[in-house]
């Protein structure tokens, strides 16, 4: 099983299971990657809008909540837009860097867009790992890439395209 050490600030977390959905989510990317779950921890603090917007603030200079933000350990991204990044290497480091994610946001966009709480969750913390393993969705093709490769992982969890 992944190393997903889940930090719940805020109660309601408990009751929407994110431990479960946040370790499913976690060993579905990695492998999907070709990376193994038991060789790579990440954190993810489990919070409210008040604490990830001060959050937002603080890293991104907007002072506004959102569903998940992500810090990874090390910059991995491409250089090149539209190809892979370089995927961490298995024996070093296995802290791959954490995630915040805000109930009062999750639960908007769900009901706003119809879908389960599990399954909104579970794409964000896809979502979230991937820019951790260097994945982004600035550049045009970097998008298209990191879309098809959710889509990808959450269609082997029985999810639909949340697109």
């Amino acid at each position: 099983m992944t190393g997903v050490d889940c930090l719940i600030e805020d109660d309601r977390w408990h009751d929407a299971g994110l431990e479960r959905l946040a370790a499913r989510a976690a060993e579905a990317t990695l492998a999907h990657l070709g990376l193994d779950p038991k060789e790579w921890e990440i954190a993810v603090l489990a919070c409210d809008d008040a604490r990830i917007a001060a959050l937002n603030e603080d890293f991104r200079d907007k002072a506004a909540p959102t569903n998940v933000l992500s810090w990874p350990s090390e910059e991995r991204g491409a250089d090149v837009d539209g190809t892979v990044p370089d995927l961490p290497e298995p024996g070093l480091d296995p802290e791959l860097g954490d995630i915040a994610i805000a109930y009062d946001t999750c639960a908007r966009e769900a009901e706003a867009a119809g879908k389960p709480m599990a399954d909104h969750v579970t794409h964000l913390v896809v979502h979230a790992l991937l820019h951790l393993l260097g994945y982004d969705h600035v550049r045009d093709q970097d998008a298209t890439l990191m879309e098809a490769t959710e889509v990808a992982i959450l269609g082997k969890l029985g999810l639909p395209d949340p697109y």
